[in-house]
């Protein structure tokens, strides 16, 4: 499923997991703010009351934290969008649903950041392992989006053609109704946003 955790947590006790479960949500949060760059195990452990070596038991590196806090934003935004457009039929109302949701996930990450796309402008061009995990959580994405897709075709929804270049038509309205919102508004945003949605629809729907 997607964006799910996979990645594995040093301490397998309940209490452990819990612990290291409170200072990821506390990294998530500072990262809104200042990027996953901008993260460092001292201030944290301050933020979570604890020392740097508690931290450091959960995490053997800055880097560990860092990736931990990737596949957190991932997790969170694939049951923020995704999870509740699963209840909705195969086609284009899931589709519509999907593209919905990533709306009010831009709207909910205002105010702080979303960590995932700015994890693409901080690593896009930066090789390692927190580049290769900004490319892993793309690609599960995508391939969610190319799933609906391709059920909104085998459905009679949507017009056959190119799965990859519908997801790359797709994918680019909610990075622009995030851009938009942040420099005119929210609401001025979602209506373009909603509007691009059904002009991509109309557009790729089947010949009658």
């Amino acid at each position: 499923m997607l964006l799910s955790a996979t990645m594995s947590t040093p301490t397998a006790t309940p209490k452990g997991a819990a612990t290291r479960d409170t200072i990821v949500g506390r990294a998530y949060d500072i990262a809104r703010a200042s990027g996953v760059e901008g993260l460092s195990i001292g201030p944290l452990a301050a933020a979570v009351g604890m020392s740097k070596s508690g931290v450091f038991a959960h995490f053997g590196s800055r880097e560990d934290l860092q990736l931990a806090v990737l596949e957190e934003a991932a997790l969170r935004f694939g049951n923020a969008v995704l999870m509740p457009a699963l209840s909705q039929p195969r086609g284009l109302p899931r589709v519509r649903a999907i593209m919905q949701n990533w709306f009010e996930w831009v709207r909910n990450t205002a105010g702080g950041g979303c960590v995932l796309m700015a994890s693409v402008m901080e690593y896009d061009d930066r090789p390692g392992a927190l580049h290769d995990q900004v490319v892993h959580n793309e690609r599960r994405w995508r391939s969610e989006l190319a799933r609906a897709v391709q059920l909104s075709i085998d459905a009679g929804h949507l017009a056959a053609g190119d799965v990859d270049q519908y997801v790359f038509e797709l994918y680019a309205i909610p990075l622009t109704v995030h851009h938009e919102a942040g420099l005119f508004g929210y609401d001025v945003a979602r209506r373009h946003g909603d509007v691009a949605v059904e002009r991509w629809i109309a557009s790729n729907s089947p010949q009658r």
